[in-house]
């Protein structure tokens, strides 16, 4: 893992980077004219404590990089040495579109592109996704649907995963099914949820459940890319 410092917006960016030159990440180069997958992880809101150090962003990270993704977390604006302040989420989408430029001006060509968010880090890794189609897949942890409007899923572009605490007190569960029965309902992508028993909304004491399950998901998008096209693992 390397710390990295990028340009955004608003200033520069901090961040840690995941290259895949060692372990199970090596399976992916040389194999077929993809790179290997890449994934972004993005942290909660901000003047909630949010941060790339957060045991949940964390765990995500660690977990795509034993994978062998290419994986970069960062800070948005305003949190640690990233430099700017806090956008109310435009600017902070921004951000989440720097970084992922970021990492595709290392690996132009990935085998697969996802964006992984927690609560506020969900919202915003959405709008990315509708944004940037080479976003494949994502997984969205604590999503805050009865906080903000995601009516610009009109339709989801991308199949993901939705994991939410049947005791989160800060985004609604109910509002989270709502969501995602309309998502489904628009049947051009698969979007799957599945609810966390005694789960709240930070996962402190629930970090491995949600990477197992993330990386279990992940892991089956990949396989579907290796045979989409036409290479994969012996």
């Amino acid at each position: 893992m390397a710390d990295v410092i990028f340009n955004g917006p608003a200033g520069r960016l901090e961040g840690d980077y995941h290259h895949p030159s060692d372990g199970d990440g090596r399976l992916y180069e040389g194999r077929s004219a993809s790179g290997p997958p890449i994934g972004l992880v993005l942290h909660a809101h901000p003047r909630s404590g949010g941060t790339m150090r957060a045991p949940l962003v964390e765990g995500l990270f660690q977990s795509l990089a034993r994978m062998g993704f290419a994986v970069l977390r960062f800070n948005f604006r305003g949190v640690g040495r990233s430099e700017g302040v806090f956008d109310n989420g435009s600017g902070e989408l921004s951000d989440a579109a720097a970084a992922l430029d970021w990492l595709q001006s290392y690996h132009a060509n990935p085998l697969q592109c996802c964006v992984l968010g927690h609560s506020f880090g969900a919202w915003i890794g959405m709008q990315l996704l509708m944004r940037r189609p080479e976003v494949n897949a994502f997984v969205s942890v604590s999503l805050p649907a009865n906080l903000y409007d995601f009516s610009f899923l009109a339709p989801c572009p991308a199949a993901g995963l939705v994991l939410h605490g049947d005791e989160d007190k800060v985004a609604d569960l109910r509002s989270v099914r709502s969501l995602v029965e309309h998502l489904k309902s628009q049947k051009v992508v698969e979007i799957r949820q599945k609810v966390i028993a005694g789960g709240d909304h930070n996962f402190d004491d629930r970090v491995d459940e949600i990477t197992r399950e993330a990386r279990a998901y992940l892991h089956e998008r990949l396989e579907k890319s290796r045979e989409k096209r036409g290479g994969g693992l012996p």
